[in-house]
């Protein structure tokens, strides 16, 4: 089990860091310098694809891009679907090779890519207060 902590290091600033000694800068969305929660969850999802098909891109195409984007409701605090697309070059394979990559690609990433497959199926965020009363 992963756990990240997250603590304020000035008004609207957090530093999130793992047990591993990396830290990453929080804070809200206009703000310099730092993520905000929303890009997080971007980067999570885009990251996850890209460590999901790095050793089946890298060995066909070489280097590759993942890029991520959030659609929002108009008015409401939620985000609604992170398309992720991945960028890379396809010129050196003939149409059953770009094929047979999608085919792998794709599959990787519906079975093993833990960040996405959660935003599938809406995990739950249950909140944990101090003092408060539990069910």
């Amino acid at each position: 089990m992963s756990n990240i902590e997250v603590r304020q290091a000035g008004q609207h600033v957090f530093v999130a860091s793992n047990g591993r000694g990396a830290e990453v800068r929080i804070g809200r969305k206009d703000q310099d310098g730092s993520f905000s929660p929303v890009e997080l969850l971007l980067a999570a999802a885009a990251g996850c694809v890209a460590v999901t098909a790095e050793t089946l891109l890298t060995r066909r195409v070489g280097e590759f891009t993942a890029h991520a984007e959030h659609v929002s409701v108009e008015g409401a605090h939620e985000v609604a679907t992170v398309p992720v697309s991945l960028d890379y070059d396809l010129s050196g394979l003939d149409d059953a090779q770009r094929e047979a990559l999608e085919v792998v690609v794709r599959r990787a990433v519906e079975q093993l890519c833990t960040v996405t497959r959660t935003l599938k199926r809406s995990a739950t965020t249950p909140l944990t207060l101090p003092g408060a009363a539990t069910d």
